[in-house]
């Protein structure tokens, strides 16, 4: 994997501005924060990502990938402010889960997601080298 930084380019803080990779593609869909049964345990933003990215960690193991094969993130969130809000937070459930940040990303408020209760949905592409 190869991270993509335009010479004089802030250092982004986060995400990367780019990625180059090779290997087996791996397409999570959206995932957001409720356990293996679709129930939410709880309606805090923070706990309902932590779970979110629980989920992505599973589902990239059934492709015998990892969190660090993570090459592409989208994060779909109903409140921004909640989110800026709660930086560390979210960045230490992420560093707890999926470790360095290495991803390009995208983060998008949107009015509601499909589920109720949900506050984050988070879609993913890994690259597993061969």
């Amino acid at each position: 994997m190869q991270v993509l930084q335009p010479p004089g380019w802030e250092k982004p803080k986060g995400y990367v501005n780019g990625v180059a990779a090779e290997g087996r593609l791996v397409f999570v869909a959206g995932q957001i924060g409720w356990n293996a049964a679709c129930r939410f345990d709880s309606d805090d933003f923070v706990a309902q990502t932590r779970q979110a990215l629980a989920n992505i960690v599973a589902v990239l193991a059934e492709a015998g990938a990892r969190p660090e094969h993570i090459v592409r993130m989208t994060w779909y969130l109903t409140d921004k402010r909640e989110y800026l809000a709660r930086g560390r937070e979210v960045g230490a459930v992420f560093r707890e889960l999926i470790g360095v940040y290495h991803a390009a990303m995208s983060a998008v408020e949107v009015k509601a997601l499909m589920e109720e209760r949900a506050k984050v949905e988070i879609e993913v592409t890994a690259v597993v080298p061969r």
